[in-house]
Protein backbone atom coordinates (compact mmCIF):
# COMPACT_ATOMS: atom_id res chain seq x y z
CA UNK A 1 0.00 0.00 0.00
CA UNK A 2 1.44 3.49 -1.20
CA UNK A 3 3.05 5.06 2.31
CA UNK A 4 4.26 2.47 4.05
CA UNK A 5 6.77 3.18 6.42
CA UNK A 6 9.21 0.05 4.35
CA UNK A 7 8.35 2.88 1.52
CA UNK A 8 9.41 5.33 2.60
CA UNK A 9 13.03 5.45 2.12
CA UNK A 10 13.04 4.85 -1.26
CA UNK A 11 10.54 7.45 -1.95
CA UNK A 12 12.52 10.12 0.07
CA UNK A 13 15.89 8.71 -2.53
CA UNK A 14 13.66 9.40 -5.27
CA UNK A 15 12.56 12.92 -3.87
CA UNK A 16 16.37 13.28 -3.46
CA UNK A 17 17.48 12.49 -6.92
CA UNK A 18 14.75 15.20 -8.04
CA UNK A 19 16.44 17.73 -5.72
CA UNK A 20 19.79 16.99 -6.68
CA UNK A 21 19.05 17.30 -10.27
CA UNK A 22 19.91 20.78 -12.78
CA UNK A 23 16.25 20.01 -14.61
CA UNK A 24 12.93 17.92 -14.29
CA UNK A 25 14.05 14.13 -14.85
CA UNK A 26 11.89 11.30 -16.62
CA UNK A 27 11.16 7.44 -14.92
CA UNK A 28 14.04 6.42 -17.09
CA UNK A 29 16.61 8.73 -15.74
CA UNK A 30 15.73 8.35 -12.33
CA UNK A 31 15.87 4.23 -12.63
CA UNK A 32 19.47 4.68 -13.74
CA UNK A 33 20.34 7.10 -11.14
CA UNK A 34 19.29 4.87 -8.17
CA UNK A 35 19.55 1.41 -9.51
CA UNK A 36 15.82 0.16 -9.62
CA UNK A 37 13.58 -1.34 -12.68
CA UNK A 38 11.82 1.52 -13.64
CA UNK A 39 8.39 0.41 -12.78
CA UNK A 40 9.90 1.17 -9.18
CA UNK A 41 10.62 4.63 -10.13
CA UNK A 42 7.58 5.51 -11.86
CA UNK A 43 5.76 3.94 -8.79
CA UNK A 44 7.16 6.37 -6.25
CA UNK A 45 7.15 9.56 -8.60
CA UNK A 46 3.19 8.78 -9.00
CA UNK A 47 2.82 8.78 -5.16
CA UNK A 48 5.01 11.79 -4.59
CA UNK A 49 3.05 13.64 -7.33
CA UNK A 50 -0.48 12.68 -5.57
CA UNK A 51 1.20 13.63 -1.87
CA UNK A 52 1.90 17.01 -4.14
CA UNK A 53 5.56 16.43 -3.49
CA UNK A 54 6.46 17.07 -7.03
CA UNK A 55 5.20 18.09 -10.15
CA UNK A 56 4.25 15.63 -13.51
CA UNK A 57 4.54 17.59 -16.58
CA UNK A 58 4.92 16.34 -20.23
CA UNK A 59 7.70 17.54 -22.05
CA UNK A 60 7.54 18.36 -25.70
CA UNK A 61 9.71 16.53 -27.70
CA UNK A 62 12.14 18.83 -29.93
CA UNK A 63 12.06 15.97 -32.66
CA UNK A 64 10.25 12.89 -33.55
CA UNK A 65 9.19 10.55 -30.89
CA UNK A 66 6.59 10.50 -27.97
CA UNK A 67 6.29 13.31 -25.17
CA UNK A 68 8.02 13.01 -21.88
CA UNK A 69 6.89 13.14 -18.69
CA UNK A 70 9.07 14.34 -16.23
CA UNK A 71 9.27 15.33 -12.64
CA UNK A 72 10.21 17.82 -10.89
CA UNK A 73 10.35 18.93 -6.85
CA UNK A 74 7.91 21.04 -5.62
CA UNK A 75 9.43 24.15 -4.01
CA UNK A 76 9.41 24.35 -0.15
CA UNK A 77 10.24 21.44 2.59
CA UNK A 78 9.62 17.85 2.09
CA UNK A 79 6.05 17.62 3.80
CA UNK A 80 7.20 14.15 4.82
CA UNK A 81 8.08 12.58 8.12
CA UNK A 82 7.26 12.37 11.81
CA UNK A 83 5.44 15.59 13.30
CA UNK A 84 6.16 16.92 16.90
CA UNK A 85 3.30 18.78 18.04
CA UNK A 86 3.44 17.49 21.49
CA UNK A 87 6.74 18.60 21.64
CA UNK A 88 5.68 22.26 20.43
CA UNK A 89 2.54 21.83 22.89
CA UNK A 90 5.29 20.91 25.62
CA UNK A 91 7.52 24.06 24.87
CA UNK A 92 4.26 26.75 24.55
CA UNK A 93 2.98 25.10 27.75
CA UNK A 94 6.15 25.25 29.89
CA UNK A 95 6.44 29.11 28.55
CA UNK A 96 3.39 29.73 30.04
CA UNK A 97 3.67 27.70 32.88
CA UNK A 98 7.13 30.47 33.70
CA UNK A 99 4.14 33.63 34.18
CA UNK A 100 3.77 32.41 37.70
CA UNK A 101 0.41 33.33 39.84
CA UNK A 102 -1.05 34.81 36.13
CA UNK A 103 0.05 31.09 34.32
CA UNK A 104 -3.83 29.85 34.87
CA UNK A 105 -5.94 33.05 34.78
CA UNK A 106 -3.63 33.52 30.84
CA UNK A 107 -4.78 29.77 30.09
CA UNK A 108 -8.47 30.01 30.89
CA UNK A 109 -8.73 33.18 29.03
CA UNK A 110 -6.73 31.54 26.10
CA UNK A 111 -9.05 28.99 26.18
CA UNK A 112 -12.52 31.32 26.30
CA UNK A 113 -11.20 32.94 23.04
CA UNK A 114 -10.58 29.90 21.64
CA UNK A 115 -14.59 28.31 22.53
CA UNK A 116 -16.11 31.25 21.01
CA UNK A 117 -14.04 31.11 17.78
CA UNK A 118 -14.99 27.45 17.49
CA UNK A 119 -18.23 27.62 18.40
CA UNK A 120 -20.98 29.33 15.45
CA UNK A 121 -22.86 32.34 17.29
CA UNK A 122 -27.01 31.90 16.73
CA UNK A 123 -28.86 34.15 14.58
CA UNK A 124 -30.44 37.82 16.11
CA UNK A 125 -33.63 37.71 18.39
CA UNK A 126 -33.12 33.68 18.47
CA UNK A 127 -31.52 33.23 21.46
CA UNK A 128 -31.48 29.49 22.69
CA UNK A 129 -32.52 27.77 25.71
CA UNK A 130 -30.19 26.27 28.77
CA UNK A 131 -30.56 22.77 26.76
CA UNK A 132 -29.81 23.88 23.42
CA UNK A 133 -26.77 25.45 24.43
CA UNK A 134 -25.71 22.65 26.49
CA UNK A 135 -26.48 20.59 23.29
CA UNK A 136 -24.03 22.89 21.41
CA UNK A 137 -21.74 22.55 23.62
CA UNK A 138 -21.99 18.82 23.98
CA UNK A 139 -21.43 18.75 20.22
CA UNK A 140 -18.22 20.55 20.00
CA UNK A 141 -16.81 18.57 23.14
CA UNK A 142 -17.39 15.86 20.95
CA UNK A 143 -16.10 17.17 17.84
CA UNK A 144 -12.53 17.78 20.04
CA UNK A 145 -12.41 14.40 20.93
CA UNK A 146 -13.69 14.86 24.41
CA UNK A 147 -16.33 11.84 24.59
CA UNK A 148 -18.73 13.89 26.17
CA UNK A 149 -21.54 12.47 27.84
CA UNK A 150 -24.34 14.64 29.29
CA UNK A 151 -25.53 14.17 32.65
CA UNK A 152 -28.17 17.04 33.96
CA UNK A 153 -25.89 19.93 35.15
CA UNK A 154 -23.03 17.79 34.76
CA UNK A 155 -20.74 16.81 30.93
CA UNK A 156 -18.67 13.74 31.77
CA UNK A 157 -15.40 14.29 29.13
CA UNK A 158 -14.68 10.38 28.96
CA UNK A 159 -11.50 11.07 26.95
CA UNK A 160 -9.00 13.46 27.29
CA UNK A 161 -7.40 14.50 23.73
CA UNK A 162 -4.31 15.66 25.64
CA UNK A 163 -3.78 12.92 28.33
CA UNK A 164 -0.09 13.35 28.57
CA UNK A 165 0.15 16.57 28.64
CA UNK A 166 -2.52 17.41 31.50
CA UNK A 167 -0.89 14.81 33.62
CA UNK A 168 2.45 16.77 33.27
CA UNK A 169 1.04 20.52 33.40
CA UNK A 170 -1.89 19.51 35.85
CA UNK A 171 -4.18 22.62 36.13
CA UNK A 172 -2.93 24.29 33.28
CA UNK A 173 -4.47 22.23 30.28
CA UNK A 174 -7.86 21.78 32.35
CA UNK A 175 -8.32 25.59 32.96
CA UNK A 176 -7.40 25.81 29.04
CA UNK A 177 -10.88 23.20 28.78
CA UNK A 178 -12.67 25.26 31.03
CA UNK A 179 -11.97 28.41 29.17
CA UNK A 180 -13.05 26.87 26.03
CA UNK A 181 -16.26 25.80 27.10
CA UNK A 182 -16.68 29.07 28.99
CA UNK A 183 -15.93 30.66 25.43
CA UNK A 184 -18.34 28.84 23.80
CA UNK A 185 -21.39 29.33 26.02
CA UNK A 186 -20.58 32.81 26.18
CA UNK A 187 -20.56 33.24 22.20
CA UNK A 188 -23.72 31.16 21.91
CA UNK A 189 -25.31 33.62 24.52
CA UNK A 190 -26.00 31.19 26.41
CA UNK A 191 -28.62 31.42 29.81
CA UNK A 192 -26.35 28.08 31.36
CA UNK A 193 -22.62 28.49 31.66
CA UNK A 194 -18.90 26.45 32.50
CA UNK A 195 -19.17 27.10 36.10
CA UNK A 196 -15.78 24.26 37.47
CA UNK A 197 -14.61 21.48 36.05
CA UNK A 198 -13.00 18.83 38.07
CA UNK A 199 -10.03 16.64 36.78
CA UNK A 200 -10.40 13.09 37.07
CA UNK A 201 -13.08 13.11 39.63
CA UNK A 202 -14.49 9.91 38.61
CA UNK A 203 -12.37 6.59 37.31
CA UNK A 204 -11.75 7.60 33.35
CA UNK A 205 -13.37 10.88 33.58
CA UNK A 206 -13.70 14.73 34.47
CA UNK A 207 -16.54 16.55 35.17
CA UNK A 208 -17.65 19.74 33.53
CA UNK A 209 -20.34 21.60 36.06
CA UNK A 210 -22.75 23.69 34.77
CA UNK A 211 -24.77 26.26 35.99
CA UNK A 212 -28.25 27.84 34.78
CA UNK A 213 -28.17 31.56 34.89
Amino acid sequence: MSGMPSERPRRREVLDALRAARAPLGVAEVAERLGVHANTARFHLDALAAEGAVDRTVEQPSGPGRPRTVYAPRPGMDRGGARGYRLLAQILLSRLASDGPAARANATDAGREWGRYLVDRPPPFQPLTGDEAAGRLTALLDDLDFAPQPDGELIRLRHCPFLELAEEYGPLVCDVHLGLMQGALAELDAPVEADRLEPFAEPGACLAHLRRG
